[in-house]
């Protein structure tokens, strides 16, 4: 398994396709885009599920962190099924979220991902997307990587997603 953890627009998705490129055996790519958009309507913008705040702070409630939970378990079940998976996240919780990930992966090979990108960078990238509250790149920028331990970090500022895709296959044992 190899986790991605960086800020919103900081590049993780596109060094994953690039992962997915470079690698010689198939990872499949899961990512927490994925789990929050196939929540329930009701639970977005919810004291239960997932509040998109309108200066990009995000706060999440106990049906979220539940359903989370799940969603790891799962996505490790199939890890110890033998698939290979790469998993992009944003561990808002800094090192809290990293536990949780640690906690469900127990004794599996894992390699932890540090993924970087300037604040200020990352902002104009949000703005070309168009798809995110302005501002969350900016706040969570740093916050992701409080007290988290990587194997390796990449930072996207100025490196483009296959170098960092590159750099991070290296590491695999």
């Amino acid at each position: 398994m190899i986790v991605l953890n960086g800020g919103s627009s900081s590049g993780k998705s596109g060094i994953v396709r690039c992962l997915q490129a470079v690698l010689p055996e198939p990872w499949m790519a899961f990512g927490v885009d994925s789990f929050v958009d196939a929540l329930p309507a009701a639970m977005q913008d919810s004291d239960a599920g997932i509040e998109f705040k309108p200066d990009g702070d995000i706060a999440v409630g106990p049906v979220f962190r539940q359903l989370e939970a799940a969603w790891v378990e799962g996505i490790v079940a199939m890890c110890r099924a033998g698939a290979r998976v790469i998993v992009d996240d944003v561990f808002l919780g800094g090192a809290a979220s990293q536990q949780r990930w640690r906690d469900a992966v127990g004794d599996l090979d894992v390699l932890w991902v540090g993924v970087r990108c300037d604040a200020a960078v990352a902002a104009g990238r949000e703005m070309a997307r168009g798809d995110r509250v302005t501002g969350m790149a900016a706040l969570q920028a740093e916050i992701v990587h409080e007290g988290v331990k990587y194997d390796v970090e990449v930072d996207t500022t100025h490196t483009e997603s296959i170098d960092a895709a590159h750099t991070i296959a290296r590491h695999l044992k």
